[in-house]
């Protein structure tokens, strides 16, 4: 696109969706300032990625598309300009090579996010974007931008502004969800920001949680009651429960904890065998030792397993040869509340689709376009969400481009 005078585009917030509109922009030749109320940008996507950085998923794109839940339509319109197979491409363009685990996630080949940003950074700073921090932006008018600085209230102007500020997961990276208020006094539809991909409470023993937080779950499946049992491994902690496995299902049971006051969980504590062979193994004889080291002799059922038997079942029932193989193959938790949004990897929740336009333009401010988790969809981790963060950055860019080409033949 070619402009006869650079358009400045105000970018709010630094983290992957506002670092990809900023490339984006910065190509199609527009000027750009990329605020953040961080002394850093991109805090959140580097702590992320200090246990290996998983960017994206090499799944196909239909169960791809699909991992987006209700808004897989939505979602699926970023994918088709920016997909998992284009992140790839991207990264290996920034010199960042990458490889796709057994899981089929893709990591960079270092596993780690600061390369990554560094050489991205690099690349924007060559481009001409430049990044004003410590800058938190108090009023979001493109003709009347205002921000509390260390220095004081700082104020400027845009021809279009970007926000891509997050949800309010791990506030003390940026994300803190202060936006919210101030867009709905303007008008903006926003749904209550909910914690997503997060751990649950369950009402453990003061003995329980004394021996066993920090426990992990390495072999075990997880039922729902909408979901089919899927293996997978979590974490006892003092709260209750946490983990990959359990953030997969986050969604559906706390959308049921909402309705309903709590949510139940089946576990299978021997998913690699059968149901017979368990209570064929409960029932064969054990002489003098006791059942939890008959257990562990047949099932390799130990530790925190046993100790969840023992905490989850009556005295009888444990007794009971026929309600024990029961349990070890369906053992019910009851889960009474989420974690505290802070603590989630992700929010779900945000600015309602309803709410902009074809150009991810804020109908009730103009000039004013959203991206990234500010946006009213969630993701299970996996890739997916990073994923959706740079495709919705670029989408909100390409719309930016358009609303401004549309503006200059308007005469607006």
């Amino acid at each position: 696109m070619i402009f006869t005078k650079p358009p400045l585009v105000a970018i709010i917030g630094g983290g992957p969706a506002g670092l990809m509109a900023a490339e984006v922009l910065a190509a199609a030749g527009a000027s750009v300032d990329l605020y953040d109320s961080m002394p850093s940008v991109a805090r959140k996507f580097l702590l992320a990625g200090k246990g290996g950085m998983n960017i994206t998923h090499a799944e196909p794109r239909a169960p791809f598309q699909a991992r987006y839940g209700a808004r897989a339509a939505e979602v699926g319109q970023w994918l088709d300009q920016f997909d998992g197979a284009a992140v790839r491409a991207w990264i290996h363009a920034l010199g960042i090579d990458t490889f796709v685990g057994s899981s089929g996630r893709v990591f960079p080949l270092e596993m780690k996010a600061a390369p990554l940003l560094r050489a991205w950074l690099h690349r924007l700073r060559a481009g001409g974007v430049r990044f004003p921090m410590r800058h938190r932006c108090t009023a979001f008018d493109k003709d009347d931008l205002r921000f509390d600085t260390p220095a004081g209230e700082v104020r400027a102007r845009a021809d279009a502004v970007i926000l891509a500020l997050g949800g309010a997961s791990w506030p003390r990276l940026g994300s803190d969800g202060a936006w919210v208020a101030p867009l709905r006094e303007k008008g903006v539809t926003v749904a209550e920001l909910r914690a997503s991909n997060c751990g649950f409470e369950v009402d453990w023993s003061a003995h329980f949680k004394d021996k066993y937080a920090g426990a992990p779950l390495l072999t075990v499946a997880v039922a729902t009651r909408d979901c089919p049992a899927r293996k997978g491994q979590f974490v006892i902690t003092r709260h209750g429960v946490e983990g990959s496995l359990i953030y997969a299902l986050s969604a559906p049971l706390r959308d049921q904890i909402a309705q309903d006051g709590s949510a139940t969980i089946w576990l299978d504590l021997a998913p690699d065998f059968s149901a017979d062979k368990v209570f064929q193994e409960v029932l064969h004889p054990r002489g003098a030792r006791s059942m939890a080291s008959h257990l562990q002799s047949r099932l390799g059922l130990k530790g925190v397993k046993s100790g969840l038997l023992h905490e989850c079942l009556s005295k009888a029932d444990y007794n009971d040869a026929a309600a024990l193989a029961a349990a070890i193959k369906r053992l019910p938790l009851v889960l009474r509340r989420t974690r505290p949004i802070d603590e989630a990897i992700s929010s779900a929740g945000g600015i309602a689709f309803e709410a902009l336009d074809q150009h991810a333009m804020l109908r009730a401010l103009p000039g004013v376009f959203a991206c990234g988790e500010m946006l009213d969809w969630e993701a299970p981790t996996g890739g997916y969400l990073l994923t959706a963060c740079f495709a919705s950055g670029r989408a909100a860019a390409r719309g930016v481009l358009e609303w401004l080409a549309g503006s200059t033949t308007s005469g607006r």
